[in-house]
């Protein structure tokens, strides 16, 4: 009796151990998508749908109207706060941003609808928005997967292109020259030089765009 009432409270503290242990795991789980980082690859968007940071410009603007701490910036009406104390009729040099709303179908085409320029900070001199700019657009070499490539007939003449894989997933077809088709053709990897746009915001999420081959 003594010794099946022992046998008993022994499974039933293994079975304790095995419900924390299980507990423990879940709650030190790491997302999905964490899994698919590779170590030395860009911080890119992993999902190519919803909003995303397209593109900056660095523009010189005057000041027009000042309202209750914030300035106009001419000739476009744009209102942004006066954090620097500008006069009217200053000439300024203001960061604005573009943003891309995606939806990209099951076949990796997208849809792409860009927003108006929005100003977000301004800066006395050219040197001081640029070294911002270069911070928020940084272009890199990397390697990718090449899809394919493939050529296209029409009234004796051909057209060459390849299809690679960004590392966002997103499928981007190139025209390119015979010769680079020639030296494409048995290849699994090409290295490309990509630009990646960063959200003011938030650093973490960019949007890779193809700016060329490296090779």
């Amino acid at each position: 009796m003594k010794k099946g009432r022992f046998w008993l409270m022994a499974a039933g503290f293994v079975v304790c151990i095995l419900i924390i242990w299980a507990i423990s795991s879940a709650l030190h789980k790491k997302p999905s998508v964490l899994s698919k980082t590779t170590v030395g690859s860009p911080p890119i968007t992993s999902s190519m749908s919803g909003e995303v940071p397209w593109d900056y410009q660095v523009q010189q603007v005057k000041v027009g109207d000042l309202l209750d701490g914030d300035m106009v910036l001419l000739p476009n009406n744009e209102r942004i706060s006066n954090d620097q104390n500008f006069a009217t009729g200053d000439q300024v040099w203001v960061l604005s941003y573009m943003q891309a709303t995606m939806k990209t179908d099951d076949q990796g085409k997208n849809d792409v609808t860009l927003s108006q320029w929005k100003p977000i900070k301004t800066f006395k001199t050219k040197e001081e928005a640029e070294k911002d700019l270069a911070e928020l657009k940084i272009e890199i070499k990397t390697d990718v997967k090449l899809v394919g490539v493939y050529k296209t007939e029409q009234d004796g003449k051909f057209r060459y292109f390849a299809v690679a894989d960004l590392p966002t997933g997103q499928k981007v077809k190139q025209p390119i020259p015979e010769e680079r088709y020639i030296s494409f053709k048995n290849k699994k990897e090409v290295q490309v030089i990509l630009e990646e746009v960063h959200d003011y915001s938030n650093f973490d999420q960019a949007m890779a765009k193809f700016r060329g081959w490296a090779e």
